[in-house]
């Protein structure tokens, strides 16, 4: 089968008509097909799998939002200018400012939209802060997990009578010569060609993490992570970005983890390191500061002997982390290791007791790698402990768009119908791991969603 293409318009004839064509049935494919039907236009979603899920499925499922009600109701002080700010200091001021604008003050009125309309009930996370955010602002639903996010949203769809293609794999994109998108070609699983006309397409089909080539091209040192995205994430939207001469940004930018447990593939959450954890090599000592994020902390654990590292922490911990799905299943799984005091949790690690009692003993305001402990309480008895690995989750480069969603040309200007959101679009976070702060993944999938969504029926309809 052919990779993705771009080809001329003219004279191509199509099966049938949409006002708003979506590719991708991830969160940013989902709300912005919610959000076309809001302003009444009728949306076609291209998904590529016989049930849409995405990267969603596979995330924590929080979205980051300041100023919210739940936020209020829980007595937390937020705002879309302090938000803003936090994004802008872990990315090193990289951050597209118009998108940045137009996302943090968005995605609070998003996430109200999605519960009053959609009833999507969700709630802030309130015992324990991210790495890089100043405010308790991170929004799930009960099961604090991705999969129960889009399931949500993909019940959302069908009430609103979307139509949503699946098993169908957007292969071609039909332009005119002044760049507008007039249609896609879709290919089947038997091999069957068939092709949509659109007034407005939106391209919400992430990035390019499953495309191995183009990771060993733009995050060489990720090249050979276990990937942790959807494998149907295979860059279409940058190639066929790059066909058009679309301007693309930050392709070097991503989400890594350091703490997928290993060999299990289970995401431990965070928070068992935010909170007073640590993390050891298998030499028992710590390498880094943890508190930094987790996104970076993926390459770290990758160069460490064997391309592991074990998370250390407590039975007090524990309790807070099973509040996810993902924590719950992987103490089920056996991923979990138990002790009673440092030596056995050493013995069932298979490290130096010396070693790991003295990483367990380290604490400062900062410590030697810059780990200020202020405030956390040390660990004690009973211990837990999981072995991890390094992975990639999603990538935060891709098309350059303006605040509005509409893609940008290299050469200036935009595309007069072309609309991207999520993983597509170039994200918040730069160039770098480093620059990604947690949730920024999610953060454009639902507030550019939602942006693209609208933009783009309001063109089409007037068409």
């Amino acid at each position: 089968m052919s990779g993705p293409s771009v080809a001329p318009a003219a004279g191509v004839s199509f099966g049938a008509e949409a006002e708003v064509l979506i590719i991708g049935g991830g969160a940013a494919g989902m709300v912005a097909a919610l959000a076309a039907t809001q302003v009444g236009a009728e949306p076609v979603v291209v998904e590529r799998d016989a049930v849409p899920r995405g990267s969603t499925a596979l995330s924590a499922g929080l979205i980051p939002a300041a100023g919210t009600r739940w936020q209020r109701a829980a007595g937390i002080d937020d705002d879309a200018e302090r938000f803003a700010a936090d994004i802008r200091r872990k990315a090193k001021g990289e951050a597209d400012e118009a998108v940045l604008d137009a996302v943090t003050r968005g995605i609070a009125g998003t996430l109200e939209w999605l519960a009053d309309a959609h009833g999507l009930a969700f709630s802030v996370v309130t015992d324990f802060l991210y790495p890089g955010h100043s405010a308790h602002r991170m929004h799930g639903l009960a099961s604090r997990s991705g999969a129960e996010l889009i399931d949500r949203l993909r019940v959302a769809v069908e009430r609103a009578d979307v139509a949503v293609l699946t098993e169908a794999v957007a292969r071609t994109l039909f332009v005119e010569d002044d760049g507008t998108v007039r249609g896609v070609g879709i290919v089947r699983p038997d091999g069957s060609e068939e092709r949509v006309a659109c007034r407005a397409l939106v391209l919400a089909c992430n990035g390019y993490g499953g495309n191995r080539e183009l990771v060993r091209r733009h995050i060489p040192e990720l090249a050979e992570a276990v990937w942790f995205g959807h494998d149907g994430n295979r860059g279409e939207a940058v190639l066929w970005g790059e066909a058009l001469g679309a301007e693309l940004r930050h392709l070097s930018g991503h989400q890594g983890h350091g703490s997928v447990a290993h060999p299990h593939g289970i995401l431990i959450t965070w928070a068992v390191i935010m909170q007073g954890g640590v993390q050891v090599n298998a030499l028992g000592e710590r390498f880094s500061n943890e508190s930094e994020g987790y996104s970076e902390q993926a390459a770290r654990v990758l160069a460490q002997p064997g391309g592991v590292a074990w998370d250390v922490f407590d039975e007090r911990l524990a309790g807070i982390a099973r509040q996810f799905e993902d924590f719950r299943a992987a103490e089920a799984a056996g991923a979990v290791v138990r002790a009673d005091s440092v030596a056995a949790l050493a013995e069932a690690m298979k490290v130096p007791e010396a070693a790991l009692a003295a990483a367990l003993a380290e604490r400062g305001a900062p410590d030697r790698f810059g780990r200020d402990w202020t405030g956390l309480a040390p660990l004690a008895p009973p211990y837990c402990a999981v072995r991890v690995t390094g992975a990639l989750f999603h990538t935060q480069g891709g098309l350059a768009i303006r605040g509005d969603a509409r893609v940008k040309r290299e050469a200036g200007g935009v595309f007069p119908n072309l609309f991207a959101a999520g993983g597509a679009a170039a994200g918040l976070s730069g160039s770098r791991a480093a620059g990604y702060l947690s949730g920024n993944g999610l953060l454009t999938a639902v507030a550019l969603g939602g942006i693209a969504g609208r933009e783009a029926a309001r063109f089409s309809r007037m068409r």
